[in-house]
């Protein structure tokens, strides 16, 4: 029952930061949405701090195995670009409580080390998983500028998405970043490198 829990307890904690819109939760907060103890919580975690990186860890990994999945589906540098841009604003993570913890997190890495680690994690993936095949469609030089132009824009609409106020829809943000990457890699000179014999990419950047 092990890891039954201990999944069930991390899905608590990313509903709970959700709905709180902060980590200011309680582990018996976590534990009542589980259904278990709070001793049963500490138990499997130790702390409550201990639970939150377990937390992020877990976003970490689906949106990875999310991207993995994607890539290996595409058949071309253009199309893997598209499933990167996709993922990002998959359903699961454009979620609202997922957005929420996701921006609680992102200024608890103000104050934590651990934190903000996973964060540069996340942020690295990306720009690797976009420049990876950029650079078979361009220059170094512009497919460096692009990938991060790319990066941002996705970050920038996932967080413009949590101002309830002015919400913007998966398709409409996954539009206006293709968008961006065609007109972009429309006026900038193609890449002298050559796809053919290019090996095929299945794995999420190379981070680890």
């Amino acid at each position: 029952m092990e890891p039954v829990r201990r999944k069930a307890l991390v899905d608590a904690a990313l509903r709970v930061i959700g709905d709180h819109g902060s980590l200011a939760v309680t582990m018996s907060d976590i534990a009542r949405q589980a259904g278990v103890s709070p001793a049963l919580a500490h138990h499997y975690f130790g702390s409550k701090e201990q639970l939150l990186i377990e937390t992020i860890r877990s976003l970490l990994r689906q949106l990875r195995s999310d991207t993995v999945a994607a890539l290996k589906a595409a058949r071309t540098p253009r199309a893997r670009l598209s499933a990167v841009i996709r993922v990002s604003f998959h359903a699961d993570q454009f979620a609202p409580g997922t957005i929420a913890a996701w921006l609680a997190f992102y200024a608890e890495a103000q104050r934590s080390e651990e934190t903000r680690r996973f964060l540069v994690i996340y942020a690295r993936r990306l720009r690797s998983n976009l420049l990876a095949d950029l650079k078979v469609l361009l220059p170094a030089d512009a497919a460096e500028r692009i990938a991060e132009g790319a990066a941002a824009m996705i970050d920038g609409l996932y967080i413009r998405q949590s101002l309830k106020s002015a919400p913007i829809g998966i398709e409409a943000s996954i539009a206006l970043t293709e968008d961006y990457l065609n007109a972009l890699l429309a006026t900038a000179s193609p890449s002298p490198r050559s796809e053919k014999g290019r090996p095929h990419r299945t794995t999420q950047g190379q981070m680890t």
